[in-house]
């Protein structure tokens, strides 16, 4: 698998940055000592992101939120010029795996970031356990048992379900039939949602009382679940779909029978690039998600910004937990003082406290190690001649 590189350093020569590894008998694409006092020495860090397949925009967007952080610090990270390494995750473990381990044992990363599928997580956790090498990823995150070196910029995989549960209670008179896909991200987002609905004292209208799920990635015709969703006599519908998938469910929708009933999901529904491909069919999508890109922050303002200048669209959430995701990486590096290696960087990033972030302040929560943060209700509507997703309102503060 190719490696995608990011800026190198330019005042240090390759042979010599080498040299310096063998005489300091350091791993992971770092060195300490002398070098790393004068801010010299080269940090490896690789992405694991899906270049191809069904989450290729999500993945794209993970790559590029990482890379406008270090465009916009210098190419740099805790003072440390980066060589970022870009290995492709692909649709899920399968491919996630051998990526991980070319990145662990090949390249040699002092940590991973990015990582699309929650299967993912969970197929490469073992490996770099074992390796010692903290991992900070930045989509969403299934539960681990042994998160010592997992960190998470994202959320939790069943928390934008969680989060909406009780606005959907609250304001649906009747049944909510609940669809997702089925693959790990599924189970757990559909989960989120039917548990704290339920929870709240809300009905679902699949017949077993359980979510209901379509085979992934295979499902690209929608219409006979929609028949099955009509027949429920569900007052609304919650889902969680994303990349194509989210596209193919939404126009189908918008064509169905079910017109006309609200439909609530997980933000990545309408989320980048897919919104311009479903067009007008999203109008009216109620979503959740720990990000908007109107939110009136110095933060936002500044990330916005740049995002558009070199991007001519909006932010996603993806690119904006990645970016946050360097910008824990920088802060933890520095944090790591001269002798930096996985193991102090992993330290440092334990110690780091609240985030100034795009989507408002968080911190790493104690027990789960992703963030403590708010979450907000959003609704597609025209801006102008595009669409977005405009904040509604604040939903609940989740995390712990």
């Amino acid at each position: 698998m190719s490696a995608i590189h990011g800026r190198r350093a330019t005042g240090v020569p390759l042979l010599l940055t080498a040299a310096l590894l063998l005489a300091t008998g350091c791993t992971g694409g770092h060195s300490a000592g002398d070098s790393a006092k004068a801010g010299q020495s080269t940090v490896k860090i690789g992405l694991l992101a899906s270049l191809s397949g069904t989450y290729k925009a999500v993945g794209t967007d993970l790559q590029d939120g990482f890379q406008l952080y270090l465009d916009t610090h210098d190419g740099k990270l805790g003072g440390h010029p980066v060589d970022l390494v870009t290995a492709d995750e692909g649709d899920g473990a399968p491919t996630a795996l051998p990526a991980a381990t070319k990145l662990v044992k090949q390249d040699k990363v002092l940590a991973v970031t990015g990582v699309v599928g929650a299967g993912s997580v969970a197929a490469i956790s073992p490996l770099l356990t074992e390796a010692r090498i903290p991992l900070v990823s930045s989509n969403g995150r299934p539960v681990i048992k042994d998160v010592s070196r997992q960190w998470s910029t994202s959320f939790m995989s069943d928390e934008p379900g969680a989060a909406i549960a009780q606005y959907v209670h609250d304001t649906v008179a009747g049944p909510v039939y609940a669809i997702g896909p089925d693959y790990q991200g599924g189970w757990d987002e559909l989960r989120g949602f039917t548990d704290a609905f339920t929870k709240a004292g809300g009905q679902l209208a699949n017949p077993d009382g359980k979510a209901s799920f379509t085979p992934f990635p295979a499902t690209t015709d929608f219409t006979p679940y929609f028949n099955k969703i009509k027949n429920s006599k569900a007052k609304a519908v919650y889902c969680f779909y994303a990349g194509g998938a989210a596209v193919d469910f939404v126009k189908q929708y918008a064509q169905s029978d079910l017109a006309g009933t609200p439909l609530y999901a997980a933000g990545f529904l309408t989320e980048g690039g897919v919104l311009n491909a479903q067009g007008d069919a999203a109008k009216g999508i109620h979503s959740a998600l720990n990000y908007a890109p109107d939110l009136d922050n110095a933060a936002n303002r500044a990330f916005v910004s740049a995002w558009q200048a070199k991007h001519q669209s909006t932010p996603t959430t993806y690119a904006m937990a990645s970016y946050d995701a360097a910008a824990v990486l920088d802060k933890a590096i520095a944090a790591a003082g001269d002798k930096l290696d996985p193991e102090t960087l992993n330290t440092a990033i334990a110690g780091l406290g609240q985030i100034d972030s795009p989507r408002g302040t968080w911190q790493f929560g104690r027990n789960s190690h992703s963030p403590v943060q708010k979450w907000y209700l959003r609704e597609v509507k025209s801006d102008g001649r595009a669409l977005s997703n405009q904040m509604v309102q604040d939903l609940a503060t989740i995390g712990g």
